[in-house]
Protein backbone atom coordinates (compact mmCIF):
# COMPACT_ATOMS: atom_id res chain seq x y z
CA UNK A 1 0.00 0.00 0.00
CA UNK A 2 2.57 2.54 1.03
CA UNK A 3 4.47 1.44 -2.39
CA UNK A 4 1.74 2.30 -4.40
CA UNK A 5 0.70 5.53 -2.56
CA UNK A 6 4.39 6.83 -3.22
CA UNK A 7 3.78 5.06 -7.04
CA UNK A 8 0.26 7.48 -7.33
CA UNK A 9 1.76 10.91 -5.38
CA UNK A 10 2.44 13.05 -9.20
CA UNK A 11 -1.28 12.56 -10.19
CA UNK A 12 -2.50 13.17 -6.44
CA UNK A 13 -0.46 16.86 -6.44
CA UNK A 14 -1.83 17.08 -10.07
CA UNK A 15 -5.29 16.60 -8.93
CA UNK A 16 -4.87 18.63 -6.35
CA UNK A 17 -3.49 21.59 -8.46
CA UNK A 18 -6.22 21.42 -10.79
CA UNK A 19 -8.56 21.59 -7.92
CA UNK A 20 -6.49 24.31 -5.92
CA UNK A 21 -6.91 26.61 -8.95
CA UNK A 22 -10.92 26.06 -9.16
CA UNK A 23 -10.76 27.26 -6.08
CA UNK A 24 -8.56 29.93 -6.59
CA UNK A 25 -10.94 31.22 -9.13
CA UNK A 26 -13.78 31.03 -7.12
CA UNK A 27 -12.04 32.61 -4.26
CA UNK A 28 -10.91 35.87 -6.63
CA UNK A 29 -14.80 36.28 -8.05
CA UNK A 30 -13.36 34.68 -11.41
CA UNK A 31 -16.05 32.21 -11.30
CA UNK A 32 -19.48 33.32 -10.19
CA UNK A 33 -20.38 31.94 -6.86
CA UNK A 34 -23.84 32.77 -6.64
CA UNK A 35 -25.78 33.87 -3.24
CA UNK A 36 -29.40 33.58 -2.10
CA UNK A 37 -31.89 35.29 0.25
CA UNK A 38 -33.05 32.27 1.20
CA UNK A 39 -31.20 30.61 4.24
CA UNK A 40 -29.11 27.67 2.79
CA UNK A 41 -27.22 24.78 5.08
CA UNK A 42 -24.57 23.12 3.00
CA UNK A 43 -22.82 19.20 4.00
CA UNK A 44 -20.54 18.05 2.64
CA UNK A 45 -17.05 16.88 3.35
CA UNK A 46 -13.26 16.82 1.48
CA UNK A 47 -13.03 12.94 1.02
CA UNK A 48 -15.27 10.19 -0.56
CA UNK A 49 -16.63 7.31 1.12
CA UNK A 50 -19.21 7.85 4.10
CA UNK A 51 -18.50 10.67 6.97
CA UNK A 52 -22.44 10.52 8.01
CA UNK A 53 -23.91 13.06 5.51
CA UNK A 54 -27.60 11.76 4.87
CA UNK A 55 -27.83 10.96 9.32
CA UNK A 56 -27.08 15.11 9.19
CA UNK A 57 -29.28 16.26 6.79
CA UNK A 58 -32.08 13.84 8.66
CA UNK A 59 -30.58 15.13 11.89
CA UNK A 60 -30.68 19.08 11.08
CA UNK A 61 -34.48 18.54 9.46
CA UNK A 62 -35.50 16.53 12.32
CA UNK A 63 -35.31 20.39 14.49
CA UNK A 64 -35.34 22.75 11.91
CA UNK A 65 -38.91 21.79 10.73
CA UNK A 66 -40.83 22.34 13.71
CA UNK A 67 -39.73 26.05 13.04
CA UNK A 68 -39.53 26.10 9.55
CA UNK A 69 -40.72 24.41 5.79
CA UNK A 70 -37.55 22.81 4.87
CA UNK A 71 -36.55 21.91 1.54
CA UNK A 72 -33.48 18.73 0.89
CA UNK A 73 -31.75 19.32 -2.72
CA UNK A 74 -29.81 16.41 -3.47
CA UNK A 75 -27.99 15.15 -6.85
CA UNK A 76 -29.61 12.01 -6.02
CA UNK A 77 -26.34 9.87 -6.56
CA UNK A 78 -26.71 6.67 -9.05
CA UNK A 79 -29.96 7.50 -10.21
CA UNK A 80 -31.40 6.47 -13.72
CA UNK A 81 -33.53 10.03 -14.14
CA UNK A 82 -31.82 13.15 -15.06
CA UNK A 83 -32.93 16.71 -14.32
CA UNK A 84 -34.79 18.32 -11.94
CA UNK A 85 -37.08 15.71 -9.73
CA UNK A 86 -39.12 15.91 -6.75
CA UNK A 87 -39.08 12.80 -4.50
CA UNK A 88 -42.83 11.80 -3.66
CA UNK A 89 -43.60 8.85 -1.35
CA UNK A 90 -44.00 6.46 -4.51
CA UNK A 91 -40.70 7.30 -5.84
CA UNK A 92 -38.64 4.71 -6.37
CA UNK A 93 -34.94 4.64 -5.57
CA UNK A 94 -33.71 4.35 -9.16
CA UNK A 95 -35.53 7.53 -10.14
CA UNK A 96 -34.40 9.80 -7.00
CA UNK A 97 -31.93 7.73 -5.73
CA UNK A 98 -31.92 5.75 -2.12
CA UNK A 99 -30.83 8.40 0.30
CA UNK A 100 -33.71 11.17 -1.11
CA UNK A 101 -35.97 8.58 -0.76
CA UNK A 102 -35.05 7.53 2.35
CA UNK A 103 -35.70 11.20 3.81
CA UNK A 104 -38.93 11.80 1.71
CA UNK A 105 -40.19 8.60 3.80
CA UNK A 106 -39.10 9.79 7.13
CA UNK A 107 -39.81 13.62 7.00
CA UNK A 108 -42.96 13.35 4.42
CA UNK A 109 -44.16 17.05 5.28
CA UNK A 110 -40.47 18.47 3.88
CA UNK A 111 -39.86 19.12 0.30
CA UNK A 112 -37.21 16.35 -1.22
CA UNK A 113 -36.06 17.39 -4.59
CA UNK A 114 -32.83 16.12 -6.69
CA UNK A 115 -30.93 18.04 -9.05
CA UNK A 116 -27.46 17.66 -10.12
CA UNK A 117 -27.44 21.42 -11.07
CA UNK A 118 -28.37 23.19 -7.68
CA UNK A 119 -28.60 26.45 -8.94
CA UNK A 120 -31.37 25.09 -10.82
CA UNK A 121 -32.70 23.47 -7.90
CA UNK A 122 -32.20 25.92 -5.30
CA UNK A 123 -34.31 28.79 -7.87
CA UNK A 124 -37.36 26.28 -8.30
CA UNK A 125 -37.00 25.61 -4.28
CA UNK A 126 -36.68 28.98 -3.01
CA UNK A 127 -39.91 30.10 -3.10
CA UNK A 128 -41.66 27.47 -1.49
CA UNK A 129 -39.28 26.74 1.72
CA UNK A 130 -38.09 28.71 4.48
CA UNK A 131 -34.35 26.63 4.24
CA UNK A 132 -32.98 24.42 1.87
CA UNK A 133 -30.73 21.80 3.14
CA UNK A 134 -28.01 21.08 0.49
CA UNK A 135 -26.35 17.28 1.16
CA UNK A 136 -23.36 16.98 -0.66
CA UNK A 137 -22.32 20.03 -2.15
CA UNK A 138 -19.35 21.06 -0.48
CA UNK A 139 -17.10 21.20 -3.68
CA UNK A 140 -20.20 22.81 -5.11
CA UNK A 141 -18.83 25.99 -5.71
CA UNK A 142 -21.39 27.79 -8.07
CA UNK A 143 -23.28 28.03 -4.85
CA UNK A 144 -22.50 30.21 -1.77
CA UNK A 145 -24.48 28.35 0.89
CA UNK A 146 -24.97 30.96 3.83
CA UNK A 147 -23.78 28.03 6.67
CA UNK A 148 -21.16 25.32 5.73
CA UNK A 149 -20.75 22.63 7.74
CA UNK A 150 -18.63 19.99 6.61
CA UNK A 151 -18.06 16.16 8.10
CA UNK A 152 -14.86 14.14 8.39
CA UNK A 153 -14.80 11.07 10.07
CA UNK A 154 -13.01 9.74 13.08
CA UNK A 155 -11.68 6.97 11.75
CA UNK A 156 -10.62 8.46 8.61
CA UNK A 157 -9.57 12.06 9.56
CA UNK A 158 -8.95 14.70 6.72
CA UNK A 159 -6.15 15.77 8.18
CA UNK A 160 -4.69 12.51 7.88
CA UNK A 161 -5.78 11.83 4.42
CA UNK A 162 -4.48 12.11 1.13
CA UNK A 163 -5.29 13.64 -2.37
CA UNK A 164 -6.74 11.51 -4.96
CA UNK A 165 -5.78 9.06 -6.02
CA UNK A 166 -3.13 8.58 -3.09
CA UNK A 167 -5.88 8.80 -0.88
CA UNK A 168 -9.45 10.07 -0.28
CA UNK A 169 -9.49 14.16 -0.30
CA UNK A 170 -11.33 15.68 -2.98
CA UNK A 171 -9.46 18.85 -2.69
CA UNK A 172 -7.05 19.61 -0.66
CA UNK A 173 -6.54 20.19 3.14
CA UNK A 174 -6.90 23.55 3.48
CA UNK A 175 -10.48 23.46 2.07
CA UNK A 176 -11.97 22.63 5.20
CA UNK A 177 -11.13 26.61 5.93
CA UNK A 178 -14.55 27.38 4.02
CA UNK A 179 -16.65 25.76 7.00
CA UNK A 180 -18.11 27.21 9.63
CA UNK A 181 -19.05 24.11 11.64
CA UNK A 182 -16.69 20.97 11.46
CA UNK A 183 -18.15 17.36 12.96
CA UNK A 184 -15.86 14.77 13.47
CA UNK A 185 -18.18 11.87 13.14
CA UNK A 186 -18.18 8.13 13.60
CA UNK A 187 -16.74 8.85 17.03
CA UNK A 188 -16.41 5.42 18.91
CA UNK A 189 -18.35 4.94 21.48
CA UNK A 190 -16.72 6.03 24.99
CA UNK A 191 -13.78 7.76 23.53
CA UNK A 192 -11.56 9.75 25.87
CA UNK A 193 -12.41 13.69 26.17
CA UNK A 194 -8.49 14.20 25.75
CA UNK A 195 -8.18 12.25 22.41
CA UNK A 196 -11.15 14.87 20.99
CA UNK A 197 -9.06 17.50 22.40
CA UNK A 198 -5.99 16.45 20.48
CA UNK A 199 -8.18 16.13 17.13
CA UNK A 200 -9.60 19.69 18.07
CA UNK A 201 -5.97 21.20 18.51
CA UNK A 202 -4.68 18.99 15.38
CA UNK A 203 -7.44 20.87 13.16
CA UNK A 204 -6.36 23.93 13.94
CA UNK A 205 -9.47 25.73 13.12
CA UNK A 206 -9.85 29.41 12.33
CA UNK A 207 -11.56 31.75 14.34
CA UNK A 208 -14.88 31.97 12.38
CA UNK A 209 -15.11 27.86 13.10
CA UNK A 210 -16.57 25.95 15.54
CA UNK A 211 -16.56 22.22 15.92
CA UNK A 212 -18.36 18.98 17.47
CA UNK A 213 -18.21 15.37 17.80
CA UNK A 214 -21.00 13.17 16.87
CA UNK A 215 -21.40 9.60 16.93
CA UNK A 216 -23.85 6.76 15.34
CA UNK A 217 -26.79 5.83 17.27
CA UNK A 218 -29.19 2.73 16.33
CA UNK A 219 -32.36 2.50 16.84
CA UNK A 220 -34.21 -0.57 19.51
CA UNK A 221 -36.32 -1.78 16.91
CA UNK A 222 -35.92 -3.00 13.17
CA UNK A 223 -38.56 -2.26 10.49
CA UNK A 224 -39.91 -3.76 8.01
CA UNK A 225 -42.92 -3.34 5.31
CA UNK A 226 -45.36 -4.33 7.45
CA UNK A 227 -44.28 -4.43 11.04
CA UNK A 228 -41.98 -3.26 13.58
CA UNK A 229 -39.48 -4.86 15.83
CA UNK A 230 -37.70 -4.67 18.71
CA UNK A 231 -33.79 -5.38 17.94
CA UNK A 232 -34.00 -7.91 20.35
CA UNK A 233 -36.43 -10.17 18.26
CA UNK A 234 -33.49 -11.11 16.42
CA UNK A 235 -31.62 -12.62 19.44
CA UNK A 236 -30.83 -16.19 19.34
CA UNK A 237 -32.24 -16.16 15.31
CA UNK A 238 -29.53 -16.33 13.13
CA UNK A 239 -29.89 -13.69 10.42
CA UNK A 240 -28.24 -12.42 7.32
CA UNK A 241 -26.84 -8.73 7.46
CA UNK A 242 -26.77 -6.82 3.76
CA UNK A 243 -24.78 -3.78 3.88
CA UNK A 244 -24.05 -1.55 0.81
CA UNK A 245 -23.14 1.30 2.48
CA UNK A 246 -19.33 3.09 2.20
CA UNK A 247 -18.05 1.73 5.83
CA UNK A 248 -20.00 -1.13 7.71
CA UNK A 249 -17.51 -1.83 10.39
CA UNK A 250 -20.06 0.48 13.26
CA UNK A 251 -22.80 -1.47 12.31
CA UNK A 252 -21.13 -4.58 11.86
CA UNK A 253 -19.44 -3.89 15.80
CA UNK A 254 -22.32 -2.76 17.25
CA UNK A 255 -24.53 -6.29 16.39
CA UNK A 256 -21.21 -8.20 17.60
CA UNK A 257 -21.09 -6.53 20.76
CA UNK A 258 -24.97 -6.93 21.36
CA UNK A 259 -23.83 -10.64 20.89
CA UNK A 260 -26.18 -11.48 17.90
CA UNK A 261 -25.44 -14.12 15.45
CA UNK A 262 -25.25 -13.15 11.67
CA UNK A 263 -23.16 -13.36 8.73
CA UNK A 264 -22.31 -10.78 6.23
CA UNK A 265 -22.69 -9.66 2.97
CA UNK A 266 -20.45 -6.77 1.96
CA UNK A 267 -21.71 -5.00 -1.05
CA UNK A 268 -19.64 -1.59 -2.56
CA UNK A 269 -21.74 1.82 -1.56
CA UNK A 270 -25.00 2.44 -3.49
CA UNK A 271 -24.45 -0.89 -4.72
CA UNK A 272 -27.08 -1.86 -7.44
CA UNK A 273 -28.27 -5.53 -6.53
CA UNK A 274 -28.06 -7.96 -8.83
CA UNK A 275 -31.14 -10.40 -10.47
CA UNK A 276 -28.47 -12.94 -8.89
CA UNK A 277 -28.02 -11.78 -5.67
CA UNK A 278 -31.44 -10.99 -4.78
CA UNK A 279 -32.03 -14.38 -5.84
CA UNK A 280 -29.39 -15.42 -3.43
CA UNK A 281 -30.99 -13.45 -0.31
CA UNK A 282 -34.87 -14.57 -0.96
CA UNK A 283 -33.04 -18.25 0.39
CA UNK A 284 -32.37 -16.52 3.89
CA UNK A 285 -34.57 -16.65 6.33
CA UNK A 286 -34.15 -13.03 7.82
CA UNK A 287 -32.28 -10.39 6.25
CA UNK A 288 -31.13 -6.98 8.08
CA UNK A 289 -30.01 -4.27 6.06
CA UNK A 290 -29.50 -0.40 6.32
CA UNK A 291 -32.32 2.00 5.57
CA UNK A 292 -30.60 3.37 2.69
CA UNK A 293 -30.05 0.03 1.50
CA UNK A 294 -33.41 -0.89 2.27
CA UNK A 295 -34.83 1.38 -0.06
CA UNK A 296 -33.00 -0.24 -3.12
CA UNK A 297 -33.32 -4.26 -1.44
CA UNK A 298 -37.32 -3.92 -0.82
CA UNK A 299 -39.19 -3.33 -4.22
CA UNK A 300 -36.71 -6.15 -5.62
CA UNK A 301 -36.90 -8.48 -2.70
CA UNK A 302 -40.46 -8.65 -2.03
CA UNK A 303 -39.94 -10.37 1.64
CA UNK A 304 -41.48 -10.49 4.42
CA UNK A 305 -38.84 -11.10 6.83
CA UNK A 306 -36.83 -7.93 5.58
CA UNK A 307 -35.82 -5.29 7.83
CA UNK A 308 -33.67 -2.37 8.12
CA UNK A 309 -31.85 -0.38 10.95
CA UNK A 310 -32.01 3.42 11.46
CA UNK A 311 -29.52 5.43 12.95
CA UNK A 312 -29.19 8.96 14.02
CA UNK A 313 -26.24 11.79 15.00
CA UNK A 314 -25.65 11.65 18.26
CA UNK A 315 -24.44 14.99 19.38
CA UNK A 316 -21.46 14.14 22.21
CA UNK A 317 -20.25 15.97 25.39
CA UNK A 318 -23.60 17.24 25.92
CA UNK A 319 -22.71 19.76 23.00
CA UNK A 320 -26.12 19.10 21.21
CA UNK A 321 -28.02 22.23 22.90
CA UNK A 322 -25.07 24.37 21.43
CA UNK A 323 -25.30 23.12 18.17
CA UNK A 324 -28.68 23.84 17.37
CA UNK A 325 -27.86 26.89 18.55
CA UNK A 326 -25.42 27.50 16.61
CA UNK A 327 -28.02 26.69 14.02
CA UNK A 328 -30.40 28.66 14.95
CA UNK A 329 -28.14 31.90 15.19
CA UNK A 330 -26.82 31.30 11.56
CA UNK A 331 -30.44 31.28 9.90
CA UNK A 332 -31.27 34.61 12.17
CA UNK A 333 -27.70 36.36 10.78
CA UNK A 334 -28.38 35.12 7.34
CA UNK A 335 -31.92 36.36 7.57
CA UNK A 336 -30.84 39.78 9.05
CA UNK A 337 -28.54 40.46 6.62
Amino acid sequence: MKLLRKLLFPFAILYGGITALRNYAYNKGWLESRTYKIPIICVGNLSTGGTGKSPMIQYLASFLMDEYKVAVLSRGYKRKTKGYREVSLNSSAWEVGDEPLQMKQNFPESIVAVCADRREGIEKLQKRADIILLDDAFQHRKVKASTTILLTSFPDLYIEDYMLPTGNLREFRSGADRADIIVVTKCPEGVAYAKLQEIQFRMDLKPHQKIYFSRIGYDDSIYGKAEIQSLDYLRNKPFTLVTGIANPKPLVDFLTRKQFVFTHEKFPDHHDFSDATIEKLKKKEIVLTTEKDYMRLQPKLEKFALYYLPIKTVILNEQEEFFVETIFDAIDKHRYN
